[in-house]
């Protein structure tokens, strides 16, 4: 077992994109120290840190030997998969606060997650673990359904196809399982039709609390790509008291010990069936904004003392203040249109808009735009708040009027 020399206050954030960047500013405003662990050169979070490596973070070995130079006092990230095995690997052999390797591996491996929500009674798609393409052919030819394959520990939607045909077994399956980290393998699953939606929430010593969820949406050119969560603590049509238990449930039955939480469930014949969980915040800024302003819960400070190991408060509840909070994270769209971008209409309104927190345009007049066919490959998005639903979507009315790409 490695032992970190006498441990100073700094901490090291695992992955340097623009997501760690709210997480590090909370650390440096509580005083610590932050060096930030990414692969690339022009890390997003980079500008941010007290220092930096550029290292491969799915190279335990080599992270670990870093590390330990630095004698952290934590080691953490947030709205990161891929981080998260890492960062149980290097804690634990560092004796620092973790969820333990066991955790690590169940929330990031989908098969595992299957397997597990499958023996517990977790409504859970039929699904097949194929390490070669005869594998995918024999599985898909057994089902004989629609169904969607996936690589086994990746992120992001990258290497997730729907599958109708036997043609498209052959023609995505290299494809997904080249996105395979640690076990070159695809899922194939079950494809349920319905209602999608996210679930984030935070577990702690009294228990694991759903704090928010959202209706997803996505868009009409790629069934698999998100264009929009609609945060909200009720709902007319859906039970989602019935899926905050489902979801508290498979935390604690899991053992996950501490941490914030990230699940997509869907919706068919009055049944929530689970597609995915994270030991970790949802991306795009939902733990760092959203969650907070729709439950009144500043993840961030328990997740830092906790991580800490400092005392932290375990007895957590959404605040009623916030019950009728709405929040949106919008993705823009061109409506299926791929071309030269001509124009960028009304950003003005984004900038000015007070109820618009965080927003990014990733393209510019001249740009050659594609359909998105992972998460990355999104031309921009916007983070929006109301505090109800009339003020929410009166903000949403207005982007949609105002601002365009036009190519």
């Amino acid at each position: 077992m490695y032992t970190a020399r006498e441990q100073s206050e700094s901490v090291i954030i695992l992955a340097g994109t623009k997501w760690q960047v709210p997480l590090i500013q909370r650390l440096k405003e509580k005083g610590h120290r932050v060096i930030v662990f990414n692969l690339f050169p022009d890390s997003p979070a980079f500008p941010y840190a007290d220092e930096y490596c550029i290292v491969d973070i799915t190279d335990k070995e080599k992270c670990l030997q870093l590390a330990v130079e630095y004698a952290p006092k934590a080691i953490m990230s947030d709205e990161c998969d891929i981080a998260v095995p890492t960062i149980a690997f290097l804690s634990e052999k560092m004796g620092l606060e973790s969820i333990g390797m066991e955790m690590g591996e169940l929330y990031t491996d989908k098969y595992k997650m299957r397997v597990f929500g499958q023996k517990h009674g977790f409504g859970t798609p039929l699904f097949y673990k194929c390490s070669q393409l005869q594998d995918a052919m024999e599985a898909f030819h057994s089902f004989g359904k629609k169904m969607i394959m996936k690589p086994l520990d990746a992120n992001s939607s990258r290497g997730v196809y729907s599958i109708n045909h036997e043609e498209d077994v052959r023609l995505y399956f290299e494809d997904s399982i080249s996105f395979s980290k640690k076990e070159k393998s695809i899922l194939l699953e079950e494809y349920i039709e319905g209602t999608e939606f996210t679930v984030d929430g935070i577990k702690t010593a009294n228990g694991h609390i759903s704090l928010a969820i959202s209706e997803k949406r996505h868009y009409r050119y790629n069934e698999n790509i998100a264009c929009s969560l609609y945060f909200s603590c009720t709902s007319e049509v859906y039970d989602y008291d019935r899926l905050r238990e489902i979801n508290n449930r498979f935390v604690e039955l899991s053992g996950l010990p501490f941490g914030l939480t990230h699940a997509e469930y869907k919706y068919r014949d009055g049944k929530y069936y689970l597609m995915e969980i994270g030991a970790r915040g949802g991306g795009n800024l939902i733990s760092a904004y959203i969650v907070p302003f729709v439950s009144g819960v500043d993840v961030y400070d328990y997740l830092i003392d906790k991580t800490l190991e400092k005392r932290c408060k375990e007895n957590i509840v959404v605040s009623e203040k916030t019950m009728k909070r709405r929040a949106v994270l919008n993705f823009f769209d061109t409506n299926g249109k791929e071309g030269i971008v001509k124009e960028i209409q009304g950003e003005d309104y984004l900038k000015e808009c007070r109820n618009i927190v965080d927003y990014a345009v990733y393209c510019k007049k001249g740009d050659d735009i594609l359909n998105a066919n992972d998460d990355s490959k999104r031309i921009g998005y916007y983070i929006a708040y109301g505090e109800n639903a009339e003020e929410l979507n009166h903000i949403i009315h207005e982007v949609e009027t105002r601002f365009r790409i036009v190519l």
